[in-house]
């Protein structure tokens, strides 16, 4: 750590939320304590910290609106006791009727609410074996970027699934982003395949990713590996399945020095594809800004 650009301990809270919203809050407030105990000074959660429930009826019988929605003002009420920074990953707040928001919400020490984000890209696959979501059926996407200044510098604020999107990951380093999380709940099947792949790729800034890990009470298997990545893609501490606390300790004054190094975000252009007048018939790149 420099004198000019101090450090901070991120505390990235690892859960296997279930179907009761009390008992998640209960179980991530716990977690979430035990962070600042360690000396955190920034505390995530994962995606989804109040609920993990397929069932729309089940899911919309749960959750409520942010005005009515109980979870918030516990975790707005601990950050403040805590005098510490607590990153909601996700909550699943009511919007319209049978329509939700997997929302974040990033809590200052003095417990206001500093920004919310609402994922953009929705996860509608179908996976091997049978596995099927329909992340669209629930929740509406959100449509704008969140960049919220923090002591040590800008955070980018994404949620899962965006993971795959590099251009909102860009845009979020061009406005200034030096750490960007990711709150997970990343299926089984597709965190073995590519979570660590994904989360190294977005290196140039601090990756910070709580996830969900383990069987959960909907039948839902969910990676886990809660992550921290530096600047230059080097894991600084990893998680396993299980629900705890991943500690690390953070230096901003790298990111310049990694992007000195490469600086790709000087480099980078933008491409118009246009179909071609004459063979071959593929596209072809005929003109960048």
């Amino acid at each position: 750590m420099t004198a000019s650009t101090p450090g901070f301990r991120v505390g990235l809270v690892q859960m296997r939320s279930g179907r009761t919203p009390a008992q998640n809050v209960d179980a991530a407030t716990k977690l979430i304590k035990e962070a600042k105990s360690g000396g955190a000074d920034y505390v995530l959660t994962p995606e989804m910290t109040n609920i993990l429930e397929r069932k729309r009826e089940d899911l919309f019988a749960a959750i409520a609106t942010e005005e009515k929605d109980r979870s918030l003002p516990a975790f707005r009420d601990l950050a403040r006791r805590l005098g510490i920074w607590v990153h909601v990953g996700s909550l699943a707040i009511e919007v319209l009727p049978q329509k939700a928001v997997n929302r974040s919400f990033l809590i200052d020490p003095k417990g206001d609410i500093a920004g919310r984000y609402d994922k953009i890209h929705m996860f509608d696959v179908d996976l091997a074996g049978g596995e099927s979501y329909r992340e669209s059926g629930s929740f509406r996407p959100g449509e704008l970027a969140v960049a919220v200044d923090l002591p040590w510098g800008r955070v980018g604020l994404t949620i899962c699934y965006d993971l795959r999107f590099p251009a909102l990951y860009r845009a979020l380093a061009e406005a200034g982003a030096s750490f960007i999380t990711i709150p997970a709940a990343f299926t089984q099947q597709t965190g073995e395949a590519h979570w660590h792949v994904l989360t190294r790729s977005r290196a140039g800034s601090f990756v910070l990713a709580a996830a969900q890990g383990g069987r959960h009470e909907d039948g839902r298997d969910t990676f886990g590996h809660s992550i921290a990545i530096d600047p230059w893609g080097r894991v600084l501490a990893e998680g396993g399945t299980d629900p705890g606390v991943i500690f690390a300790d953070v230096d901003p004054s790298q990111v310049a020095i990694v992007r000195a190094r490469i600086p790709s975000l000087q480099h980078g252009r933008r491409f118009e594809l246009v179909e071609p007048i004459a063979e071959p018939s593929h596209l072809h790149v005929v003109k960048s800004s």
